[in-house]
């Protein structure tokens, strides 16, 4: 069994609610897990991009086509980080695919040779499940290699409240989308985590350019007046419905699918 495997902490849970998203289930990636690996300075970074790079994205591409995302940490609450993120339609779908990994031959001696090691392979990791929201964009692999690397932002809103992670939702599917849009701010991925840590929240993961256009598109929303108005009726309405926002920055890995 390839203990290592992005959702070997699966167990026994169950589909998740349908949330109603546009678009048939064949084309609908509704599930993504994302893992954290947190690492210390050695030998571990190395060796967790060769396990990755040569190995599991391999494993995987065998039997899944849906979206794959490997993130490098730049700034984040623990460095070096490495971030994994893959789609699916559905929990049944998931847990076919991680079956079929943990099947792997290949995988799984690949698996063993990084763990023999005298370092360990990472500090330890954490798993979450994320459940897409109805108005998430579909999350698709790049159809042409990028050339270059971009910058990944990944936010997390803490909600108080389910009623006030659901005005939340209501904000962003209204009016901040397209303010966002606006200001070239374009996430490819919202969600919620269903299982895992500081919830409820929102999950979003946004795509830059670069460092500079990163800046300026904030820049631009935070200068936009609908933005004002609409931040302002929504506390009116609701309170602070975000308590907490957490933001790390990334760059997608050379061997990333999603670059």
């Amino acid at each position: 069994m390839h203990r290592r495997s992005f959702m070997g902490y699966l167990g026994g849970i169950g589909m998740l609610a349908s949330t109603g998203a546009s678009g048939t289930e064949s084309e609908q990636r509704r599930v993504f897990t994302l893992e954290n690996y947190y690492l210390k300075n050695g030998t571990q970074m190395a060796r967790i991009q060769d396990y990755i790079a040569k190995a599991e994205l391999p494993a995987l591409r065998r039997v899944h086509t849906g979206p794959k995302i490997v993130l490098e940490a730049l700034v984040a609450s623990h460095m070096p980080q490495v971030a994994v993120i893959l789609g699916f339609r559905s929990m049944e779908e998931l847990g076919s695919v991680r079956s079929k990994v943990a099947a792997d031959g290949e995988l799984v001696k690949a698996c063993e040779a990084w763990e023999d090691h005298p370092e360990q392979p990472y500090e330890h990791y954490s798993t979450s499940l994320l459940e897409a929201t109805d108005y998430c964009p579909e999350v698709r692999n790049d159809t042409e290699p990028r050339s270059t690397s971009r910058i990944f932002e990944l936010r997390v809103y803490h909600s108080p409240t389910w009623r006030q992670l659901r005005a939340l939702h209501e904000r962003f599917a209204g009016p901040e989308i397209q303010i966002f849009h606006r200001a070239g701010v374009h996430p490819i991925l919202y969600s919620s985590t269903a299982f895992g840590q500081n919830m409820p929240n929102l999950t979003y993961l946004i795509p830059f350019e670069d460092l500079a256009a990163r800046e300026k598109a904030w820049n631009a929303f935070a200068a936009d007046p609908e933005w004002v108005k609409v931040r302002k009726e929504s506390i009116d309405k609701y309170g602070q419905i975000s308590s907490v926002i957490q933001i790390a920055l990334y760059r997608s890995a050379a061997y990333s699918p999603i670059r």
